[in-house]
């Protein structure tokens, strides 16, 4: 086979019409991608792991051999794959000549050379090595059309559109570099796209993408936020609260979604960064401090701290569209799409009640579905017109992808700050000498609660993924992410409910003046049927909008299960509505509705545990002893000496021995 000086090539000898390597007889050497093929009617097909390299090697190959003629393929693609086809059955031919052409020595040969790849692949299994990708890779589940940049073999990018790797795959660190391998700080780079979408195929660079500290700090803003509105609406609880709780909550919803969707797109990881991150908060922060008095007195101000956060995110997408310029579009239509609302909300300041509501969800709609409705304006061209769809396809040939695990982490943050929520929503003071009253059953009711919910979502259907919904398909992804804020909201209304239910004193064995001073005046001696409806019609919505969430999800299949998954499903879904009808239900007192609620939601959970484990095995575990098995590093030399002599190591000394990576004692 002719060789082309490619750097990171690998060369082969003899008769090659097919990869550009050999098979290593002595050893075991890593799998590394092929660089190029040579089809049996003798063309050259070169192979480039991304856009970037393809036209990197386009204008490289072109320079040293101009008579030559190739074909440059993308790594992956449909054309990629016909090569393969063709050379493997090109490469079966031949291995059929030489069998016939050698019979029994091609046999032993072959016999020899199986033998010893598997004894190469069971010696490489028990070396330590790293793994580049993160652990968490398959809990989401593996898809077909997702490709990780190998940084190893790659050839340095132009663009900036790529993120090295500290080490390739089963390499084994050194300790002494790592010492001088400190990250530097910088005022400004340019940001690197994380993962993107290019000819149905996901990029996505092979480091992991961890949650940063500043976004648990945006977090932390969000426990007040929650309260505030919860409280607030809980106040009053009527559909005009209920109206506007959802108004104010989705537009801070709004700034802490897209700030988690462009730390996800994105990585820059400078000083300007935090500051852009500290501005967005600043927003959030004058947003919130105008919430209770908004549609009395501070609407204005409201509206002035969503927009500034807003018209900053134009002008970091169009920045973005220069710095790089492979998303150049995507960005382009992301600015626009939220120009379009803010045109809508500065008018919303001039109008009237009730005039103005229409005008609000209007801006409400295209601001939460205004990047799912891209997406689909993207996909919708294949139907309509073929040559614009073409032309859409070209302009939108790379659009930034959100990062699973990245976006699942920053997700379940929130959902734990709500059911934190509900919990300190609960707490109350006492002053009784012996609190053991109705207030204390109504809390530890509403705990239990909380906790099942907590349980069922991310314990029960958030495990044992085969598929996330984010990665099974467009319209699992998109109500995956929708369906979360009517679930957030429904839960915090509900709790912010329950929180006035377990001081209310309409039940027996609930004096208020046990209560503190300042819990006495909120203690109500009648629940209002508002309050009913905010507690039952929340919780049960909640209940039922986490069911849908699981349905996004394809869960592993469980052998010999007792209840399948759309059973279970159907269980829920029956608990919801029940839930929702005890808001009707006026002759119950607060304690004897809070006990219901609970013991529905309790059953459910009760019936996803049970429905989820395997009939005829013990709901106790395996009876066997565990055993515990342990690497530690020695020298050949010492262990022989010491099985020779009948000695025993002391784990403390060696310890002490062998300092760092050396000393350590994996467990498994």
């Amino acid at each position: 086979m002719s060789t082309t000086p490619i750097e990171g090539q690998i060369h082969g000898g003899g008769e090659h019409h097919g990869f550009g390597h050999g098979h290593g007889i002595a050893g075991h050497h890593p799998v590394r991608k092929v660089k190029h093929y040579l089809l049996p009617n003798g063309r050259k097909v070169h192979i480039a792991q991304s856009p970037e390299e393809a036209e990197h090697l386009r204008r490289r190959l072109s320079s040293i051999k101009p008579q030559e003629e190739f074909d440059l393929l993308l790594h992956g693609s449909p054309e990629h794959l016909d090569v393969l086809r063709q050379v493997q059955s090109h490469r079966r031919q031949r291995q059929e000549d030489l069998r016939q052409q050698h019979g029994s020595i091609y046999d032993e040969i072959d016999n020899v050379q199986r033998d010893l790849e598997a004894l190469s692949v069971e010696l490489h299994n028990l070396t330590d090595h790293d793994v580049n990708l993160d652990a968490n890779f398959s809990k989401y589940g593996y898809s077909a059309h997702l490709r990780t940049k190998d940084n190893a073999e790659s050839p340095p990018s132009h663009s900036g559109h790529t993120t090295p790797g500290d080490h390739t795959p089963h390499s084994k660190k050194d300790w002494n570099e790592e010492l001088y391998n400190a990250n530097i700080v910088t005022i400004w780079k340019r940001p690197v796209v994380r993962q993107y979408f290019h000819k149905g195929l996901l990029w996505r660079s092979s480091q992991k993408e961890e949650v940063m500290s500043f976004e648990l700090f945006v977090d932390l803003l969000f426990v007040g936020i929650i309260a505030i509105n919860g409280d607030k609406a809980s106040e009053n609880p009527t559909g005009l609260s209920l109206l506007r709780f959802s108004i104010t909550f989705i537009l801070s919803w709004k700034l802490w979604s897209d700030l988690t969707l462009v730390v996800s797109w994105f990585e820059s990881d400078d000083i300007f960064q935090r500051i852009a991150v500290l501005f967005d908060m600043a927003c959030l922060f004058g947003l919130t401090t105008n919430v209770v008095e908004a549609f009395d007195h501070t609407y204005s101000q409201l509206i002035a701290f969503y927009l500034a956060a807003r018209f900053f995110a134009v002008i970091y997408y169009i920045q973005i569209s220069f710095l790089v310029p492979m998303v150049k579009a995507f960005m382009i239509a992301n600015a626009v799409i939220v120009l379009v609302p803010c045109a809508l909300w500065i008018g919303t300041i001039y109008v009237a009640e009730p005039q103005r509501e229409a005008l609000i969800w209007v801006a409400l709609f295209i601001d939460i579905f205004g990047s799912v409705l891209i997406i689909f304006f993207v996909r919708g061209f294949r139907r309509v017109n073929q040559r614009w769809h073409e032309r859409i396809n070209e302009l939108f040939d790379f659009f930034p992808a959100v990062n699973i695990e990245h976006r699942t982490e920053r997700t379940n943050a929130f959902v734990t700050l709500v059911f934190g929520y509900a919990v300190v929503a609960l707490l109350y003071q006492n002053k009784a000498p012996l609190g053991l009253n109705a207030f204390f059953g109504k809390a530890i009711l509403g705990l239990i609660q909380a906790f099942a919910f907590n349980w069922i979502y991310f314990e029960i259907d958030g495990t044992n993924l085969f598929q996330h919904a984010i990665r099974r398909a467009v319209w699992s992804s998109v109500v995956w992410v929708g369906v979360h804020l009517p679930f957030i909201m429904s839960f915090v209304l509900s709790a912010a409910a329950l929180s006035k239910l377990v001081i209310a004193h309409d039940c027996h064995n609930a004096d208020p003046e046990s209560l503190s001073d300042m819990y006495i005046p909120k203690s109500e001696a009648e629940i209002s049927h508002g309050l009913r409806w905010f507690y039952c019609a929340g919780l049960g919505l909640a209940l039922a909008f986490m069911a849908v969430i699981s349905m996004t999800h394809i869960h592993k299949e469980i052998a010999n299960q007792r209840v399948k998954k759309r059973h279970r499903l159907t269980v829920r879904f029956a608990v919801s509505i029940i839930i929702i009808a005890l808001g009707a239900a006026d002759s119950l007192d607060s304690l004897r509705l809070i006990g219901i609620t609970c013991s529905l939601v309790v059953f459910s959970l009760v019936m996803d545990l049970y429905g989820s484990s395997c009939a005829g095995t013990s709901v106790f575990g395996p009876r066997k002893k565990c055993r515990y098995m342990a690497d530690c590093k020695l020298k050949r030399k010492d262990l022989e000496n010491a099985v020779e002599k009948g000695l025993r190591f002391d784990l403390e000394q060696l310890a002490e021995q062998q300092k760092g990576e050396k000393g350590m004692m994996e467990l498994s």
